[in-house]
């Protein structure tokens, strides 16, 4: 599979099938993802795999800004949140901004790693979908996220059981623009 195929190919996946997905699965995932490019290459972002219970009290709990997120989770085998080591990404050693976007790089990086692990997933089979919209503060303080951390992203994770079709594109002449 080229990595064309992989883009063109990967849709997010909301419906999963109940099959578990292996830890050594996940590990080989990951270990791709860590490929992702990262500011002053300081690789910032961390994934827990979240299984059983406490991913069921992070659907049940951590939903209610977008209940159908809730129902995602716990269809899925796994959901991996997406967290990152604050106050690196984007900063100097001194612990000033490197650019005016200050710490909005480390968002930067974290977007690069979650569609890293995603494609990785989908090169192996499995589907995923990066969701944003969860009680952040809540999910933190169940998976006990230490203060350096934040989460920025779960992903539910499983071998999917629907097949999306891809949505419409705007063409490239609305994207793409040149100045000389």
């Amino acid at each position: 599979m080229t990595a064309k195929d992989c883009i063109l190919g990967r849709r997010s996946i909301r419906k999963f099938k109940a099959d578990p997905v292996s830890h050594e699965l996940l590990a080989e995932i990951v270990e791709t993802a860590s490929y992702a490019p990262s500011w002053k290459h300081t690789q910032i972002t961390r994934y827990i795999a979240v299984e059983g219970a406490l991913k069921d009290r992070i659907a049940r709990e951590c939903t209610t800004l977008y209940p159908p997120n809730g129902d995602i989770i716990a269809a899925a085998p796994v959901l991996m949140a997406v967290t990152i080591i604050k106050n690196r990404s984007g900063y100097e050693r001194d612990g000033s901004f490197s650019t005016p976007r200050g710490d909005g790089w480390q968002m930067y990086d974290a977007g690069i790693a979650s569609q890293c692990l995603c494609l990785a997933a989908y090169e192996k089979g499995l589907g995923s979908v990066i969701l944003g919209l969860f009680d952040q503060q809540e999910a933190e303080s169940l998976l006990q996220l230490p203060e350096d951390r934040e989460l920025v992203a779960l992903i539910p994770v499983g071998y999917p059981n629907e097949t999306p079709v891809a949505p419409r594109r705007k063409p490239v002449e609305e994207l793409l623009s040149y100045q000389s």
